[in-house]
């Protein structure tokens, strides 16, 4: 069964459609007109080895926050619809990824329940137009949409790039490893017998 979805997402704000394909090679073409989160959704992609589609428009003209909200909302959406009743996979996963002097922790279970840490300490700067205290809009998002615990620690780091870029590749892995099917595995992986 292909564990794949497409999601559509068309308000007064912001205009999404975005593909997702959980068992892919890494392949991306993102445009959400926000160049750092193309970047980043490449990178997430690349890590989690989800093959991704991203076409975004939104008012940018304001500023970013609806767009980069909007597209974690749908993101989550299309990792929901396409884990479907979740049986079989790991539900777990964890990845600790290191960037130069920054070293960045992601844990994920796909509970059914949302819930977001975010042990991230940056300071309000933008790279480029960028402006960083959106990368918690996004994860809180895509956390609340998934109905998903996501957990983001950066144990330590300097650089603003490095730390978001070593967080989007954590997040990327460890969902790679919570989306995996274990042939073990009979329904879901809870006593309770449903996520």
């Amino acid at each position: 069964m292909s564990r794949t979805a497409v999601i559509e997402r068309i308000t007064k704000e912001t205009q999404i459609k975005l593909s997702l394909d959980i068992d892919g090679t890494g392949e991306a073409k993102v445009c959400t007109s926000v160049p750092f989160l193309d970047h980043m959704l490449n990178l997430f992609a690349r890590h989690g080895l989800f093959d991704l589609e991203v076409e975004a428009m939104g008012d940018i003209d304001i500023d970013f926050h609806h767009t980069v909200e909007d597209i974690g909302i749908v993101l989550g959406e299309a990792l929901k619809q396409a884990l479907s009743d979740k049986k079989g996979i790991r539900r777990y996963g964890q990845a600790s990824v290191p960037m130069d002097e920054t070293l960045a922790s992601v844990a994920v279970d796909l509970s059914g329940r949302p819930y977001l840490v975010y042990n991230v300490t940056l300071p309000k700067v933008k790279i480029g137009e960028f402006d960083v205290e959106l990368a918690r809009e996004f994860f809180q998002a895509l956390t609340n949409n998934l109905a998903a615990n996501i957990h983001i620690n950066v144990m330590y780091g300097d650089n603003v790039h490095h730390i978001l870029e070593a967080c989007f590749k954590a997040l990327g892995r460890a969902l790679d490893q919570a989306t995996q099917k274990d042939s073990r595995i009979a329904g879901v992986m809870s006593t309770k017998g449903k996520l």
